[in-house]
């Protein structure tokens, strides 16, 4: 067979095979949804669940203060991130052997539909609604406490829920929900909806802090967000969790600059100053930090970096 026998057979042949019909497996319809969101540390004998209710986009570039929207949209294009930004919105559930203690519930019906996927999470993760024994709120806007119920009733109906002093006394009180402007009704009926069945079976409890809710489980006051803002520190055989609430809003600005607060703040100035003091104390110790729209699953430490602060996140493990 002579070379020019050869190239006519094999032009032949692929002519041939482009006349076979290859099945195509690129078909498949897209899967728009991704994995439960749930993921799990240890805290020493405590196992600590991050439950996900979810993003929300926000127009952080109209949301935020204290810097301009140029500057929010430069910031968030060197962390590769565009307005309005989509947020994360998580709680975390405490199983202290003896109890489990979950910290704020997602915005329930509150907030829209791409939230409010906290107890399906919780029910991913292996746990059921009705297994919480205490609820702690890091503070009353919605975000935070709309998963308190569900259809009209308490989504965890045999748990305590508790909250500081200061936020029921404000977002519970019929007299400010009237003299508020009509903009601002909407947080104070929802907060008031949201605790309406704990408060009419006994079951929400007011604190300051400091108090303790379980061995090596207290509250820290952090106001400035709003009046009753508060963290949670989880200790456990000398290791330690920070769950700190909505000290940050957006991971890619305020590290770098902890004096940008945000629109939903009560306190503005106060606001700043805590996280100012928040950052360089858990920065000195090496704190792990639990943040409630830090992103999923919220979890990493603060490192001092010149004369700013960054967020690090934790790596990724698996339960042993």
């Amino acid at each position: 067979m002579t070379i020019q026998t050869t190239r006519l057979s094999l032009a032949a042949l692929l002519a041939g095979l482009t006349l076979t019909a290859i099945p195509s497996f690129a078909a498949a319809p897209l899967q728009t949804t991704s994995a439960p969101g749930y993921y799990r540390i240890m805290v020493g004998a405590y196992e600590v669940t991050a439950l996900s209710d979810g993003t929300v986009d926000l127009p952080v570039d109209q949301l935020l203060t204290n810097i301009t929207p140029e500057a929010v949209k430069a910031d968030l294009a060197a962390s590769f991130e565009t307005a309005p930004l989509e947020t994360s919105d998580n709680a975390f559930l405490i199983n202290t052997g003896d109890k489990l203690i979950l910290v704020d519930s997602g915005a329930g019906a509150l907030f829209g539909p791409t939230l409010g996927k906290l107890l399906a999470n919780l029910e991913a993760s292996g746990y059921r609604p009705d297994q919480i024994d205490e609820v702690l709120v890091t503070h009353m806007h919605p975000d935070h406490i709309g998963g308190l119920v569900a259809d009209g009733k308490a989504a965890f109906p045999n748990a305590i829920v508790h909250a500081a002093k200061a936020d029921a006394d404000y977002w519970l009180s019929q007299a400010n929900l009237d003299a508020a402007p009509d903009a601002q009704k909407g947080f104070f009926q929802g907060a008031i909806a949201s605790f309406q069945p704990y408060v009419d079976a006994r079951r929400l409890e007011t604190f300051d802090a400091p108090t303790e809710f379980a061995p090596g489980v207290h509250s820290l006051a952090l106001p400035g967000h709003t009046a009753g803002h508060s963290g949670f520190l989880v200790e456990s055989e000398g290791q330690s969790l920070l769950i700190w609430g909505d000290v940050v809003h957006v991971e890619a600005i305020q590290f770098a600059h902890p004096e940008v607060t945000i629109a939903f703040d009560s306190d503005a100035s106060q606001a700043a100053s805590e996280r100012g003091r928040e950052f360089a104390d858990v920065a000195a110790h090496g704190s792990l930090i639990a943040g409630a729209h830090l992103p999923f699953p919220g979890l990493g430490h603060v490192r001092k970096q010149g004369d700013a602060y960054e967020w690090v996140p934790a790596n990724y493990a698996v339960m042993r």
